[in-house]
């Protein structure tokens, strides 16, 4: 097992400008990471430190840190975001699902509900999707012209750095899975009354796509991965590999920013309470 979130975060860091061949990645890989047990204490250690480290980033209030979650559908999104930031405060925590374009978002600017949604100083914000929609589900269902789906890589680029410029952090990662591990998940969507209304009959569409998405995820894993916002590709068969890598990650991320608790503007030293 790597000496560190540090070096498990690098080993999943895609290099920027690479091509990737995701059928060439196995998505049961366990990262060579000790058994499932000790791996859950190893993800309770770097939970507990994330909500350390938030505390900080929300009492400096000068930057802000963006995760964005992408992966197909049953991918593990929901489920990641739950175990790797149970331990945050709410109040410096945001989580933006995005869905389908409402009329008012479809009558501006791709990135216009995006950048409405990117976390303030001192926050987390989650995406669970994101802008990267509209290079993958867009580009595959033609909703929009080839001429215009291609052009957003590079405006997405230029969207991340002027992010990244002015205070934001960002941390991509796409959660990997397998077909056949896809249909495991969804078919026990269907079977267990409590997650059926996770399932919708146009997943199924959208699986038999699979292909035509591969092909949109490595355009866009190699065309929008940049040194100031990477992208890491996750292997997420193993849900206990999957939250263990992510939390490394996001650990990295904000032990790399190093936020600093302010100092106050007044005398400790005076202060007396009767």
């Amino acid at each position: 097992m790597p000496d560190s979130p540090s070096e498990l975060a690098e080993r999943l860091r895609l290099k920027p400008g690479k091509r990737v061949r995701l059928d060439e990645v196995d998505p049961d890989d366990t990262l060579d990471l000790p058994r499932k047990e000790q791996a859950l204490r190893a993800l309770e250690k770097n939970v507990q430190h994330i909500a350390a480290l938030q505390e900080r980033l929300f009492a400096e209030h000068r930057r802000a840190l963006l995760v964005v979650f992408q992966a197909l559908d049953a991918g593990g999104k929901d489920g990641t975001t739950r175990a790797v930031f149970s331990g945050v405060n709410p109040q410096g925590c945001r989580v933006t699902s995005f869905k389908a374009p409402t009329a008012e978002e479809l009558a501006h600017d791709f990135l216009w509900r995006i950048h409405r949604a990117v976390p303030g100083r001192g926050e987390i914000g989650i995406f669970n999707r994101s802008h990267y929609e509209d290079v993958l589900v867009v580009r595959v269902d033609g909703l929009v012209p080839k001429k215009v789906w291609s052009r957003r890589y590079e405006q997405i680029n230029r969207f991340e750095r002027q992010l990244v410029d002015t205070g934001t952090e960002i941390v991509k990662i796409f959660l990997h899975i397998s077909r056949d591990e896809q249909a495991e998940r969804l078919r026990d969507r269907i079977a267990t009354p409590e997650k059926r209304w996770k399932f919708s009959p146009d997943d199924l569409r959208k699986r038999a796509q699979w292909g035509d998405y591969m092909k949109a995820y490595e355009d866009a894993l190699r065309r929008c991965g940049t040194e100031q916002a990477p992208w890491y590709l996750v292997p997420a068969n193993r849900n206990w590999v999957r939250n263990l890598a992510v939390s490394a990650i996001v650990r990295s991320k904000l032990e790399e920013m190093d936020p600093q608790v302010p100092e106050p503007k007044w005398d400790p030293s005076v202060i007396v309470i009767e």
